[in-house]
């Protein structure tokens, strides 16, 4: 017997407009729910850096850096990694650039956002790692919230499914964003078919990676960089099989698509990193270890002796100091006529020489 498929009522909807429209002015969701996602990374870091006993606006100048590199860099990985929908027959290669279509890798976004990041630091005389420990819990926000701008684009969506929270999709016009008949014929159904949807378990993953984050750097006091390297490592397991249920076309390696193997080797690095880590360098950094010093070089303190800066301190003991020697070399003799000199002053009617 033939299983009925759900009522198309229990599926999950998807919008049939990408855009908004003010005026001639399309505004795209996509670009929307990014912005979204790096204000309340900002947001977040600013909080946990002023918490650990940072400078307040010390996350959002560095912002100004590690945002565009970041955009760049998941634009770069996107393009290179899928190249053919660019830079292949019948393809127009300028879509490359745009971004608000949908299209940035995270890989590319973190690899290149933290390269601005460390520019960024570097200009404001604050260290790395203490500075990626506190804003961890806020990239992986920005991810859940990122990704609902697949929704609104209908796409990166798995396998076909008949379950209640199988994704509706629509079949999207290109150019202008919008629910298009699947046919070709005007008047037929936009419906493309019901999918896994994938935009959805990640963003759900990674609002759950936020809060584990957030739990254990709170009861381990995590520093050096290890809160980081916790979320990316947890990160790279929901990716993992997240990325074996999507449908959209991929480059497979081994029987593997790309992003499989790419969060393989970064999870496994971040592993690495926690458990080197957490022995050489345990513990987290003090407020002071957080920036680097004025000129750029380690703070020396000389060691001082105990009794340096006494003569300066007290002149007259010190003089009185300098002269004990001379007198203990005297003689006896020389002391006692002084002694007697000093006892009987000279006056007008007593000889100088009894």
């Amino acid at each position: 017997m033939t299983p009925l498929a759900p009522h198309p009522l229990a599926y999950l909807p998807s919008p049939t407009s990408a855009e908004l429209k003010l005026g001639p002015f399309p505004i795209r969701f996509y670009a929307l729910c990014i912005i979204a996602g790096i204000a309340v990374a900002v947001w977040l870091g600013e909080r946990r850096w002023r918490a650990r006993g940072g400078e307040p606006h010390v996350i959002t100048d560095i912002a100004i850096w590690a945002v565009p590199f970041g955009l760049l860099g998941g634009r770069l990985y996107h393009v290179i990694t899928d190249y053919e929908l660019y830079f292949t027959a019948g393809k127009d290669w300028v879509r490359a650039f745009y971004i608000w279509d949908g299209g940035l890798g995270i890989w590319g976004a973190i690899a290149l956002g933290a390269l601005g990041a460390w520019i960024g630091a570097r200009r404001r005389g604050v260290k790395l790692p203490p500075l990626a420990d506190a804003i961890a819990p806020g990239i992986v926000l920005a991810q859940a919230i990122g990704r609902w701008g697949n929704w609104f684009n209908n796409e990166l969506y798995g396998d076909p499914t008949t379950k209640p929270w199988g994704l509706t999709i629509h079949c999207m016009d290109d150019v202008s964003r919008q629910a298009t008949p699947c046919s070709g014929i005007p008047g037929t159904s936009t419906v493309a078919g019901h999918f896994q949807p994938t935009f959805l378990y990640e963003s759900v993953w990674c609002v759950l990676v936020a809060l584990v984050v957030l739990w254990a750097d709170r009861r381990f006091r995590m520093g050096h960089g290890r809160t980081f390297a916790l979320y990316v490592l947890l990160y790279t397991i929901g990716r993992g099989w997240i990325e074996h249920l999507r449908s959209d076309y991929a480059h497979h390696i081994l029987g593997m698509r790309l992003n499989d193997w790419t969060a393989i080797i970064v999870g496994f690095g971040a592993l690495v990193y926690l458990i080197v880590s957490s022995r050489r360098r345990p513990g987290r950094e003090t407020p002071a270890e957080m920036n680097w010093p004025r000129d750029g070089s380690p703070q020396v303190t000389a060691a001082v002796p105990d009794d340096a800066g006494d003569a300066d301190a007290h002149p007259d003991e010190a003089e009185s100091n300098a002269e004990t020697p001379a007198r203990e070399e005297q003689s006896p003799q020389a002391a006692a006529a002084e002694e007697i000199t000093a006892a009987a002053p000279i006056g007008d009617n007593q000889p100088a020489n009894p």
